[in-house]
């Protein structure tokens, strides 16, 4: 169990970097929010390969567009992390899922993303 959440780090911290789209105290997100948005990628993050599907970007770009607080971001966080310890993801691309989702965001893809420093 410890490997499998060693390697969701990387797929938690390229879907949490989406969230960080939106800059700014309430969260008013809730993990099935967060899981329905990015349930289509689930599948393309573990065994997928090339383009991420159209519906895993529009989940994630509508994700991104939720999370307009620094706490729905934080909140948002916290859920993929722990969604993230279930799935046994593609680190590749995980990392490289913001950019194939034509997504910019202004943090680095990282395995140790700290939720409680996302503003």
């Amino acid at each position: 169990m410890m490997k499998s959440q060693n390697v969701a780090l990387p797929a938690m911290a390229a879907l949490l970097l989406l969230l960080s789209l939106a800059l700014s105290s309430e969260a008013a997100i809730s993990c099935s929010d967060v899981m329905k948005d990015l349930r289509p990628c689930v599948k393309y993050l573990v065994n997928g390969s090339g383009a991420p599907p159209a519906a895993c970007c529009a989940g994630a770009s509508a994700l991104a567009a939720a999370a307009t607080t620094t706490d729905d971001r934080k909140a948002a966080c916290a859920c993929i992390k722990s969604a993230a310890q279930n799935i046994n993801p593609n680190t590749q691309l995980a990392q490289a899922l913001p950019a194939n989702c034509r997504i910019s965001f202004p943090y680095n893809v990282s395995p140790n993303v700290d939720c409680s420093k996302i503003t």
